[in-house]
Formats: structure tokens, C-alpha cells, sequence
């Protein structure tokens, strides 16, 4: 039995034992505004529901453990009590992960990840529309676990409202756990699914990745991709070069016929044969290809 005492690993180590051990986890995928009404979306697996007379979710946005800095997230539920716990299914998981992405202040997730936001009815933060379920709280209390790298801050919230699509509801009016293929967190990059057991998803990049909103309309429009390729496609932090497309081109008979095809569709789906084998440079060298 390997035995581990927590104090003698760094916060770093120690959390990857515990996020590994303590899984699958659901995810709440929080949505948050400012004093200034601008939004905020992020993902927290540290999270579970905790009551149903009344209905309380607790979720933990934890200090950060490179530098002990605190999240968006948190600080908007300090300040204006209100959140939306959206739930995460596996069609719309990649671009979840890339709402992730450390980006600044000022910066919306839901344009950057791709999301659409729905206004909600009795708190000010959005709902994510792409969301089979969606939970509006009103913050009851924040318990701060710790002042280092890596504590917890518990966000008690109860709900005030709930959105179901009805496409996830069973003949009995019920949430059908198959049809809600509901997504969940385990250690490193790995996730779970109801439907289809354990899958990887890479973390977003410690750069900015170039997010949604900078792929081109004829890639967004595409009926080939699905939003997990666009959360794909979004998590790179530059786009291909013409020398590397044309080198890449030039060394791929494949690729050369589907484009001299003309065929839109069918170098689309040349391109989703790369994501769906998450060779996303290689991917985008074939869409951006067609356009030089």
C-alpha cells in the first residue's frame, strides 16, 4: 500500500491524487456577471448537490495553486449573489474545456467558447443555451477552506429556478440519463460520459487559444462540424501559415484530390477525419487550404 501523508507533497502533486481518486465528478459549468452586468462562464468539478428541501448546490471555485490568485467566478458571486449552474453533456464538452482558458478580464467565454447566452428569469447571470439543463441560484453563503494556493471556497447557492430541455425527458416526464448523456470529470485529461464510458479531452493551452469567435463563418456554418470541433478548432493559439499549409499540401496525395474536388463539403469532412483523430493543426491546414 503506497501511503501518503498530505502535508509532505506540494499543493500541485497532491491535488492530482485527489482528483484522481475522488471521481468521477460532476461539472458545474458557472455562469457569472459583474457589478458592470459583463459575463462570465467557467467550469468547476468540484461540485455536488446538497439539499432538495430547499434545493442547495455547493461548487468550489479553489485559489489558484501557480499563484494563489482567486477566479472571476468567485469574485462575482462575492459581489452580486447570484449564478447559473449549467449542466454539461458530451456535445457540447470541448467547448466547455476551452471556456476554461485563462483568459482576461473583460473577456466573454461565451463568445470565445462558442456558447449562446439565454437570458434567465429571476437572476441576472446568462444560462448557456446549448445547456440540457439549467440551474438559476441565488448565493447563500461563501466559506473560504484556506488563504493558500490550491483552497477550496465552497459557494452555497440554492435554486430559484430550473430550464430542462425536453428532449432529455423520458416518456414518464423524467430525466432520461441516456438521452441527458450527462459528462464528468476524473484526474488529468480525463472524463467520463454516461453512454460511452471514459475519454480524453487535452487541456486548454497555457497560451490563449484563439477561441470560436476567430474561426471563419465558412467553418462556423459548416453542417460537417459539431460544437465539440469547434472547441477544437478554437484551442490553438495561431493558425497554419501558407508555407506550412503549402508544404503539407504538397506532401499529402489525399489531401490534393478532396481539393481539387471543388467539393466544400467533402474537404470539410477530409478536415473532421483530422479533429476526430485530434490532429487539429493538420485540420485546419486542410480548411484554410481551399482559401489560398
Amino acid at each position: 500500500m503506497f501511503t501518503i501523508n498530505p502535508k509532505e507533497l506540494s499543493p500541485v502533486k497532491l491535488q492530482g491524487y485527489l482528483q484522481s481518486a475522488i471521481a468521477p465528478r460532476p461539472i458545474a459549468f458557472a455562469s457569472t456577471v459583474d457589478e458592470n452586468g459583463n459575463p462570465n462562464l467557467s467550469p468547476f468539478s468540484f461540485f455536488n448537490i446538497f439539499s432538495s428541501n430547499p434545493p442547495i448546490l455547493v461548487f468550489s471555485p479553489a485559489r489558484r495553486v501557480r499563484d494563489n490568485t482567486i477566479k472571476h467566478t468567485l469574485i462575482n458571486c462575492q459581489k452580486t449573489k447570484e449564478v447559473v449552474i449549467n449542466v454539461v453533456d458530451y456535445n457540447m464538452v470541448q467547448q466547455m474545456s476551452l471556456s476554461s482558458t485563462e483568459y482576461p478580464e473583460g473577456i466573454n467565454e461565451f463568445v470565445k467558447s462558442g456558447f449562446t447566452q439565454l437570458p434567465s428569469h429571476k437572476v441576472k447571470p446568462y444560462r448557456v443555451a446549448e445547456s440540457p439543463v439549467q440551474l438559476e441560484c441565488k448565493v447563500s453563503d461563501i466559506i473560504a477552506l484556506g488563504t493558500e494556493g490550491g483552497a477550496g471556497n465552497m459557494i452555497i447557492c440554492e435554486v430559484v429556478q430550473i430550464h430542462i430541455k425536453e428532449e432529455v425527458l423520458d416518456e414518464n416526464g423524467a430525466i432520461s440519463p441516456e438521452k441527458i448523456d450527462l459528462v464528468s470529470r476524473l484526474g488529468g485529461n480525463w472524463y467520463s460520459r454516461a453512454k460511452n464510458g471514459l475519454f480524453e479531452v487535452e487541456k486548454p493551452l497555457a497560451t490563449l487559444g484563439i477561441g470560436v469567435d476567430a474561426i471563419p463563418d465558412f467553418v462556423k456554418q459548416s453542417i460537417v462540424f459539431s460544437g465539440n470541433d469547434l472547441g477544437k478548432l478554437g484551442n490553438v493559439e495561431s493558425l497554419p501559415t501558407e508555407e506550412e499549409i503549402a508544404i503539407f499540401v504538397q506532401n499529402n496525395i489525399q489531401v490534393k484530390a478532396v481539393l481539387s474536388s471543388t467539393d466544400e463539403q467533402k474537404v470539410h469532412q477530409k478536415a473532421k477525419e483530422y479533429l476526430d483523430n485530434n490532429d487539429v493543426l493538420s485540420a485546419w491546414k486542410v480548411l484554410l487550404a481551399e482559401r489560398i
